[in-house]
């Protein structure tokens, strides 16, 4: 049995669609799904319990997503252990192929590959992201960002969430590279911002994220950032990309300004909702 872990932080819009990729086609038995609404005033319960005994609803008043994860956790049985995000869709064919990858035994941490959806958003959110999607931390390696799953070895490692934002990092960072996998012929589907203030909204949040990676892993932030700085620099020799490479940097600099103005006002672990996307 797979144990799928699902925090949920008023994500009614979302939830059901979440749900309804995961559960289509599985067979009865094959998945535990456990969704935790965290500091919840919308109707997310209520929607996930609508999908009756396949899906496991645990609330709790306590909004935060670290805690939501670690009571997820403890409540799974089964592995390998998915971690996912209410606002991402993953069918059940790169479900099972990202937990074969894992009882291979090679691999102690994996993920399908992220796909985009950027229907609807505005030019300059779409220039933005064929930047992202040329990164390192896209196109190598496990991602996790929305998605990760972890073998009994791997979750045993990480141990207990603490209180930050960045658990998808957390978990990549916990891992070498060989110990990781972005599983081939898989993917997931992120739905990102719809607008670019909204995207550096987002973005400012993340951050703090970064901070807080900096702080618990160091040297292997500081790895990949100078990766992405590097792959970055080289994009510039492409002219064609130039236009979509001044949005990224003017969107890059306003959620680093935007960052610091919130931090040092106490603000920087605020929740940031993208509401274009619900």
């Amino acid at each position: 049995m797979l144990s799928i872990v699902i925090p949920a932080h008023n994500e009614a819009a979302v939830i059901g669609r979440c749900l309804r990729a995961l559960l289509a086609g599985a067979r009865p038995g094959e998945l535990e799904v456990v969704v935790v609404c965290n500091g919840c005033t919308d109707a997310t319960a209520e929607v996930a319990r609508g999908f009756g005994e396949a899906v496991r609803v645990i609330e709790t008043p306590v909004a935060s997503k670290s805690s939501a994860l670690n009571l997820g956790d403890a409540a799974a049985r089964g592995f390998p252990r998915f971690f996912v995000d209410a606002d991402v869709e993953l069918g059940i064919d790169s479900l099972r192929a990202t937990a074969d990858a894992l009882a291979s035994g090679r691999y102690l941490a994996a993920a399908p590959k992220l796909r985009v959806d950027l229907s609807g958003c505005s030019l300059p959110v779409r220039l933005y992201h064929a930047i992202w999607m040329e990164l390192p931390y896209v196109r190598e390696g496990m991602l996790g960002s929305g998605v990760y799953a972890l073998s009994e070895a791997g979750r045993a490692r990480v141990g207990t969430f603490p209180d930050i934002i960045a658990d998808d990092d957390l978990v990549r960072l916990a891992f070498r590279p060989e110990e990781r996998l972005s599983v081939p012929g898989t993917s997931f589907l992120v739905t990102p911002p719809k607008t670019l203030r909204s995207l550096i909204h987002i973005n400012v949040r993340r951050r703090t994220g970064a901070d807080e990676m900096r702080a618990l892993h160091r040297p292997a932030f500081e790895a990949e950032t100078r990766k992405q700085y590097r792959a970055f620099a080289r994009l510039w020799s492409r002219p064609g990309l130039w236009p979509a490479l001044a949005v990224y940097s003017a969107a890059r600099l306003a959620a680093l300004v935007g960052h610091a103005w919130k931090k040092r006002r106490g603000r920087d672990k605020e929740w940031n909702r993208d509401a274009t996307t619900h």
